[in-house]
């Protein structure tokens, strides 16, 4: 669906995304992650054609964005834009009839939106008179309203509280259900680990983790214990390497120690344990040792 080669971008000296590639398979949902300022929003305005590549190509279905293939997609940009002093029903219709429903189609399916998000007493405010997160929900309604076969979404839960984050992740899914293909940034590891079946993190504009989500949480290890106990935990051992806060740890066994070896050691200094589960390390825990350099620099 989408096809990212050898792209490079600079403003004035800085050289942001440098010789990048990636693909976004079709019906997928991939996640495009990175630090603040590491270029996501750069390469998604390059492949709608609102920056101009320095070089290398950046195709939708085979070819550069075209207003032609402008009903095949919805975007939610990072900065949002509404017309403030519109009325909210008003501006979903005018959106949803200028991506080719009919005004009564538009008109229908934003009634049933408004409702489904917790907004319908809110159709006939204007929209400066809504808070930031509904705004967004707005902003959302207008970018799937004509249910495109593509969403690029920018940073799509930045401003929400947890409920309406959830609440947008579910439309996502929803979308995804039908055939959408989707490709997002986020700062939300726990959301992106929840939804995502593909990753790119950026680095130094270059591409630091790409893939299959699952395989790179197991090329990170599969070994990994985490715990929740009562009691004191040892810390300094021959048996493990320990991350402890309050009453979870996550235990890295040491090169030739068997978990069991770990249980038996914990039972023996009266470590009370509650849950014990082998996992690979979390998206979260992966993204803050990737760019952990970056601050250490």
């Amino acid at each position: 669906m989408i096809s990212i080669k050898n792209f490079s971008k600079s403003f004035d000296n800085l050289k942001v995304i440098d010789d990048l590639s990636f693909d976004v398979k079709k019906g997928e949902i991939f996640a495009y992650l990175g630090a603040n300022g590491s270029g996501k929003t750069t390469t998604l305005r390059a492949l709608l054609g609102i920056y101009a590549a320095d070089s290398g190509e950046l195709l939708i279905k085979g070819k550069p964005y075209s207003t032609e293939i402008s009903n095949l997609l919805g975007y939610l940009p990072e900065e949002r834009g509404l017309y403030l002093e519109s009325k909210v029903l008003d501006t979903m219709t005018y959106f949803g009839n200028l991506k080719g429903l009919t005004l009564l189609d538009s008109k229908k399916w934003s009634e049933k939106y408004l409702e489904e998000v917790g907004l319908a007493d809110k159709a006939n405010e204007k929209i400066k008179n809504l808070s930031s997160g509904q705004q967004q929900k707005i902003q959302l309604g207008i970018t799937i309203i004509n249910k495109p076969k593509l969403l690029i979404l920018d940073e799509p839960t930045k401003g929400l509280d947890p409920v309406n984050r959830d609440l947008l992740m579910e439309k996502l899914l929803e979308l995804h259900s039908e055939g959408a293909t989707i490709l997002f940034s986020s700062h939300q590891m726990e959301e992106v680990e929840k939804i995502a079946d593909s990753v790119l993190m950026l680095k130094d504009g270059k591409a630091a983790l790409y893939g299959d989500l699952e395989e790179i949480k197991k090329s990170f290890g599969e070994n990994i214990i985490k715990l929740r106990f009562r009691g004191r935990l040892p810390r300094k051992t021959k048996f493990y390497e320990a991350k402890v806060e309050k009453n979870t740890a996550q235990l890295i066994p040491k090169d030739g120690v068997k978990n069991n070896d770990i249980l038996k050691f914990l039972i023996k200094n009266d470590v009370k344990i509650i849950n014990f589960d082998l996992s690979s390390p979390s998206l979260h825990e992966i993204f803050v040792q990737i760019s952990k350099s970056d601050y250490e620099k």
